[in-house]
């Protein structure tokens, strides 16, 4: 096995806070509108950034709750910016009025992910839990895609919306968006109490993930399928087939995503969404929680240690669970003799 000091971050997703401005049917977070006592203080946030850049300057992904909901989200930003990481925003988007898009940019921010549940105002307001929502979202994010900002829609799929996919991702592209990234949904936070009623089909995971691929080879915006391991045996399977048929196997585009007067955070193309070999959680992507707790991500709520305690980089070089998650040679039963594992 590689050394533990081979395996480096390529995104850290850090929940500024719980606190948020919507009610989503959906949200690991279970957030409210009041902001939590036990946030990190804006003296230990700037300790963490500093300790992450540091270690290097990886890609730095600030979301909650609402990361606009913290008042002190654009100092955090330009420190970050000021240590050479590339900052990227995930927002709900319908705070975005022509003063906040301004303040994002000057932040440099060099992208912005808005969360799109719904391709019409019915669907993506009742995922979102208040009227209004879409609108206010489509209004934010032409705010700031007129300001130059690199833009990408985040989708958390469900039986709520599998069947818009296909608009949505048109809605994408009239936005002008430089990303179109789906999630699938995972049963945590207030996902626990919808996973029965909106958790989609094995099979339908395998037609959604199948249609993204062939979006995916178009090559007009950048996709990426988050939650999904599978689409890594579904590309793979799919290359395959076509070789031993003898037809055009057509690369996996790389995207640099429209230039902007704010840049891209992804850097070099193809980097936001390159090919990986399932979950990267606890191998090349971590997340910190609004204490401070680092998570392999989001989605697995197994503390590998606190910043209030620790330096991220020993939790992230030293944490049994970070250890374990990167160790395949651990993997039993079918996982264990996957072949693309």
């Amino acid at each position: 096995m590689a050394a533990q000091t081979a395996f480096r971050p390529r995104l850290i997703f850090w929940e500024l806070t719980t606190g948020c401005n919507l009610r989503c049917i959906h949200c690991r977070a279970s957030a409210t509108e009041l902001m939590s006592p036990e946030d990190l203080s804006y003296e230990e946030s700037c300790r963490v950034i500093d300790q992450i850049a540091a270690y290097a300057p990886f890609i730095l992904v600030l979301s909650g709750g609402e990361p606009l909901w913290r008042r002190d989200v654009f100092d955090l930003a330009e420190r970050a910016r000021a240590r050479n990481i590339r900052v990227a925003l995930a927002t709900n988007g319908t705070l975005v009025d022509e003063v906040t898009a301004d303040r994002i940019v000057a932040a440099g921010i060099r992208r912005v992910a808005i969360s799109l549940d719904g391709a019409d105002a019915a669907t993506h307001d009742s995922f979102r839990g208040q009227a209004g929502a879409f609108e206010a979202a489509l209004a934010g994010f032409r705010r700031l895609r007129d300001r130059g900002m690199s833009m990408q829609i985040n989708t958390t799929v469900s039986r709520h919306n599998e069947h818009q996919l296909p608009q949505i991702y048109d809605l994408a592209l009239s936005l002008g968006a430089d990303a179109f990234h789906i999630f699938l949904l995972v049963p945590v936070g207030c996902g626990l109490t919808i996973k029965d009623e909106q958790m989609v089909s094995a099979q339908h995971y395998e037609d959604i993930l199948n249609w993204f691929y062939d979006r995916s080879i178009e090559g007009r915006l950048e996709m990426k399928a988050t939650c999904a391991p599978h689409y890594f045996r579904i590309v793979r399977q799919r290359r395959a087939d076509a070789r031993r048929a003898g037809l055009p196997v057509p690369e996996l585009p790389g995207h640099h995503g429209r230039p902007g007067a704010a840049g891209h955070p992804g850097g070099a193309a193809g980097e936001m969404n390159a090919m990986t070999r399932g979950c990267l959680a606890g191998s090349g992507v971590c997340f910190i929680s609004h204490r401070g707790d680092i998570y392999p991500c989001g989605y697995l709520p197994v503390s590998a240690g606190s910043l209030r305690h620790m330096p991220f980089h020993d939790i992230w070089e030293s944490a049994a669970v970070f250890q374990d998650l990167r160790n395949l040679d651990l993997l039993e039963g079918k996982c264990g003799i996957c072949e693309f594992k």
